[in-house]
């Protein structure tokens, strides 16, 4: 027996065929227009293949007919979803007006309408910055949502309670509420495009704040969700990325590499306005740490137009191409304009690492206890272990050798348990450079063949030139430094700032920053750390 599209449409929106139930819905609409319920079958489909625009002009027709018939909850539903996706990617104007037409129906803010109106008061809310006021509407979104069994209401006010409060530094209070918002989205309790919408947004959240253990978790079930609708559209860029950045900590770079291209190709189908900025920026990250400096220049410049500020990457690329100045000057001025707590965290790690190549180990030290504070607010064992790492970094950097093992066996554990292969690498680079100051040279040199090993497989290019600058019997020949700049070298390895240098060499701080800047350029060191640990094997001294 021949089937009609509509019903194939129908059959196909019910296995998650979104792209069969879009072709077959719309075809049955063109022969003859849907009822209401297929209207809104129509509008799914529309979003989830990308289809934005015929999204809106289905359930703009679907809000009409619900109006018609007087199923003034139906309506509001609609003119919610309109509004919420259109806030979503920053058409305020049209999106407040499909708010005003939604709060018209909620005139007697005791019907399931109340949760709609007050689930997009706090999204639109917290866009202008009033906190307080997005709490409360978020609050009564929940609340409302229980009342009447609306699950989608009552997930997306949850989702917004454990934003609000991540942005107010209680990272375990925010974290609850994004929990209970995604076991709603993993226990299939939503509609197909809030729990796509709840799954990105709460495993961003998860992101941000180093919750390892749960973006993990997360970004595995949203891969598993996306993969069991082949034909869906929307939301399989981010899931990409989120797999991409969960890739590129376990090591994975070239695998990393291809699901951020995915990502950006997927964004493109889907009919986004832009591509990813996130995509490109994890790109960039990936072509710097394997010295491809070009590649990742371009790709930071194609992050910032897509909307990012492509930071704190471009400043450790400037502090990777031996640009100490520029990479100073990015950083600096991230730590004063910054205030999050959450952006806080992933600027001062790079302000760290670039104020010890800089000479200013007391900004780096100052960063470095910050970094810690926030470690302990967020009780991430992620942000613990960069933290560990940085005060290791920097203790080594002031000379205290016993006290930077201490950090970096910490960091090192710690990093073994998460399985980031680059950063126990690092990490072994430090030990070996502590140990070395601690007159152990065998173990040293196990640590630094050890690290060495790790960045080949990785492709760490900057890494392995760094490690054999520090490896002994290199001949003095090699180095190329002008006798200036031995006479710099000379002088920084005795623990003198920039500006101590400057005055005992009777030139400007500017000149000898520039020096500076050329001896780790030539020696392919990033470290006042590595230079030093560099003369010392050398006899330069």
């Amino acid at each position: 027996m021949s089937t009609t599209a509509l019903e194939r449409g129908r059959a196909a929106f019910d296995s998650r065929a979104w792209e069969t139930a879009f072709r077959e819905l719309h075809l049955a609409d063109q022969e003859e227009p849907l009822d209401v319920e297929d209207l809104e079958r129509l509008a799914t489909s529309a979003y989830l293949v990308g289809r934005e625009d015929d999204f809106h002009r289905s359930l703009e027709r679907a809000h009409q007919a619900w109006l018609g018939i007087g199923e003034r909850a139906r309506a509001a539903r609609c003119a919610f979803w309109i509004a919420l996706t259109l806030m979503l990617r920053g058409e305020a104007g049209q999106a407040n007006a499909w708010l005003a037409r939604l709060q018209r129906l909620d005139e007697s803010r005791e019907g399931v309408e109340h949760g709609y109106v007050q689930a997009l008061l706090a999204e639109q809310l917290f866009r202008q910055g009033r906190m307080d006021r997005s709490e409360e509407s978020a609050f009564d979104a929940v609340r409302t949502g229980e009342s009447f069994g609306d699950t989608d209401v009552a997930a997306c006010g949850r989702f917004q309670l454990g934003r609000l409060l991540i942005c107010r530094e209680d990272i375990p209070g925010g974290l609850t509420h994004l929990d209970e918002a995604m076991l709603a989205a993993t226990h299939d309790e939503l509609s197909p495009v809030m729990t796509g919408i709840v799954y990105c947004g709460v495993i961003a959240g998860c992101t941000k704040v180093y919750a390892l253990g749960r973006a993990v978790e997360w970004t595995a079930a949203l891969s598993q969700w996306c993969e069991e609708q082949p034909e869906m559209a929307a939301f399989t860029g981010s899931c990409l990325v989120h797999r991409a950045e969960v890739m590129q900590l376990r090591g994975a770079w070239s695998s990393a590499m291809a699901e951020a291209e995915r990502a950006r190709e997927r964004t493109s189908v889907a009919g986004r306005r832009g591509p990813p900025a996130e995509a490109f920026y994890l790109k960039a990250e990936l072509h710097r740490l394997c010295g491809e400096f070009a590649e990742a220049e371009g790709a930071y410049e194609q992050a910032i137009r897509a909307g990012s500020d492509a930071q704190p990457g471009l400043a450790l690329l400037r502090l990777g191409q031996g640009q100490v100045d520029a990479a100073e000057a990015m950083a600096d001025r991230l730590v004063a304009t910054t205030t999050a707590a959450v952006r806080r965290a992933s600027v001062l790690p790079a302000h760290v690492e670039i104020m010890i190549a800089a000479g200013r180990i007391d900004d780096a030290t100052a960063s470095c206890e910050e970094l810690s504070d926030l470690a302990r607010a967020f009780e991430s064992e992620l942000l613990t272990a960069i933290a560990d790492y940085a005060r290791g970094a920097v203790l080594l950097a002031r000379g205290e050798a016993p006290e930077a093992l201490a950090a970096l066996e910490q960091a090192f554990e710690r990093w073994q348990q998460i399985d980031a292969p680059y950063e126990v690498a690092r990490t072994r680079v430090l030990l070996a450079l502590a140990c070395r100051a601690l007159g152990d040279e065998e173990t040293a040199r196990l640590e630094l063949d050890t690290a060495r090993s790790i960045f080949e497989r990785l492709g760490a290019a900057p890494q392995i030139a760094g490690i054999d600058a520090h490896r002994q019997g290199e001949p003095m020949r090699q180095h190329t430094l002008s006798r200036r700049e031995l006479q710099v070298l000379r002088l920084l390895a005795t623990g003198m700032t920039n500006r101590r240098i400057a005055n005992e060499l009777f030139l400007s701080e500017r000149t000898i920053d520039r020096h500076v800047s050329n001896i780790y350029g030539k020696l392919g060191v990033s470290s006042r750390a590595a230079a030093t640990a560099w003369a010392y094997e050398h006899d330069v001294l």
